[in-house]
């Protein structure tokens, strides 16, 4: 089935309170897995790619894998650019067949981030393209964009209702207490926060870092409104440790043994994943109402 848009996923995930799971991919390898995962949990997912594995593989190759996938793919798929923070990377992912881009502007001003930001949503939306947009920093690394903790500022539920109706993005990613990659300590989020932002949103609401964050934590983040789950970092230690113990334990000189042995370690954690976001089997009832 050809790619979706991520407000489609989103919109049934809100309504039936779990959240899409959503992975960053950087190669075939690591794409497999999440397709033949959610295939086996029979759950819709959304494949995202960031400005570093754009630059990595190009929007080309990007375009092509993610086609393909969906062609062959028995669930809904989404395509999104994750934290683009550069327009020019946004109009290419547009063209490129990106059914969902993200415009991270939270790095700006706040009036700059609402300008541009809006600027996005009308763009795609013309192409019928869905936006994510950001309100509030998450604190840590997301490939080049770091973001010092100390000045890593949570989301003001007082701005998001003006936000949203300024920007019109389809969901919003908050900042609550998570971090982009592997955290120092157990991360404590702000659930009075989320629950405010909550009731101040009618859109679905994205939580980014979700690499080693407790699963009892994650479902009471879905019950308070999360819709869509990033998660990076964990499929990249699955992929490069599985190879790393695999050498260790035997002489392999063909890569091909390596990156079978790398696909099923991913497998594993995007399952995992799925099920943790309450995803499973949903993939049927997305299906019927496409």
């Amino acid at each position: 089935m050809p790619l979706v848009t991520a407000a489609c996923l989103l919109e049934h995930a809100q309504a039936n309170t779990y959240a899409i799971p959503s992975f960053n991919f950087h190669d075939l390898v690591d794409l497999q897995a999440i397709v033949t995962a959610a295939e086996a949990e029979a759950a819709p997912v959304i494949l995202m790619a960031s400005e570093g594995t754009i630059r990595f593989a190009g929007f080309p190759y990007i375009e092509a894998l993610a086609r393909v996938a969906a062609s062959q793919a028995k669930v809904p798929l989404a395509l999104h650019l994750d934290h683009g923070r550069e327009l020019d990377n946004i109009m290419k992912g547009i063209r490129h067949g990106f059914t969902s881009v993200m415009f991270d502007g939270s790095h700006l001003a706040y009036a700059e981030n609402v300008r541009l930001t809006n600027w996005v949503v009308d763009v795609a939306h013309r192409a019928g393209i869905s936006v994510e947009g950001e309100l509030g920093q998450i604190p840590g690394t997301e490939d080049d964009i770091s973001v010092a903790e100390q000045a890593a500022g949570m989301t003001d539920p007082g701005l998001v209702a003006e936000y949203v109706e300024r920007t019109g993005v389809d969901a919003l990613a908050v900042a609550i207490g998570t971090a982009h990659g592997l955290y120092k300590g157990e991360p404590q989020l702000d659930f009075d926060r989320l629950a405010a932002i909550r009731q101040a949103a009618v859109i679905p609401l994205v939580l980014h870092g979700g690499t080693g964050v407790p699963d009892a934590t994650v479902r009471q983040a879905i019950n308070l409104g999360i819709c869509k789950l990033n998660v990076g970092t964990d499929l990249r230690l699955a992929y490069t440790g599985s190879i790393d113990q695999a050498l260790k334990e035997h002489e392999i000189n063909d890569p091909r043994p390596l990156l079978d042995i790398a696909r099923e370690a991913v497998i594993e954690v995007v399952r995992d994943k799925i099920r943790l976001c309450g995803a499973s089997g949903q993939a049927k009832a997305i299906k019927a109402q496409l």
